[in-house]
């Protein structure tokens, strides 16, 4: 059996998504090592706090090069601001490019709620991403963010959620994927999107 990367670049809650992995019996390695990116059978870019720190990050270790090859072999899940990551950029603090895997670009939530969105919130699913199999509409998961995703083409688009405005949950394109809330915080419906995510390389 093989494994799944938790990209380590100094950004992101590691060891929740881990748990949640080794609790529906999936083997998991941190590292911020691209040969062991190389050798996995899946990569999940994690990430909390501003994006272009994290961009910053991701490049000057040579993970957005590796990033961007992986992503064209194997599945690659980007969480909450690992999302944000797979954009062409963000206008967060200051536009700054990001890897460029999903058309679009990222900006604060237009929304007169109050933000960060922190809380459960709803799904409404589209365009029928392998992530979400058994999931129905409806489901709610668990969000921490300002700043959401404005995906350029609407196909990879794949969940919504409402804040006062139509918010992007979920984008996919390819082998890439991600998820703007944080499954390993979302209690069954989380897991049921990582075991899905799982058995993408099986």
């Amino acid at each position: 059996m093989g494994y799944t990367a938790i990209v380590d670049y100094g950004v992101g809650n590691l060891h929740s998504i881990v748990n949640a992995m080794d609790y529906i019996g999936l083997k998991t390695c941190i590292t911020g090592d691209a040969k062991e990116l190389e050798r996995a059978d899946a990569v999940i870019l994690p990430g909390v706090g501003a994006f272009p720190d994290a961009a910053d990050k991701l490049r000057n270790t040579g993970l957005d090069k590796t990033l961007r090859t992986q992503s064209a072999q194997k599945p690659v899940l980007g969480i909450c601001l690992g999302m944000q990551l797979l954009f062409h950029g963000s206008e967060e603090i200051c536009p700054t490019r990001g890897l460029g895997l999903i058309s679009g670009w990222v900006d604060r939530i237009p929304t007169d709620h109050k933000l960060p969105h922190i809380g459960w919130n709803s799904l409404t699913f589209e365009n029928n991403s392998p992530i979400f199999k058994g999931l129905n509409d409806g489901v709610y998961v668990y969000f921490v963010h300002s700043f959401c995703g404005l995906v350029q083409h609407t196909e990879h688009v794949t969940a919504r959620t409402d804040y006062g405005a139509s918010v992007v949950a979920a984008v996919g394109r390819g082998n890439v994927f991600g998820c703007q809330f944080h499954p390993e915080k979302s209690g069954e419906v989380g897991l049921q999107i990582l075991r899905n995510f799982g058995a993408l390389n099986r």
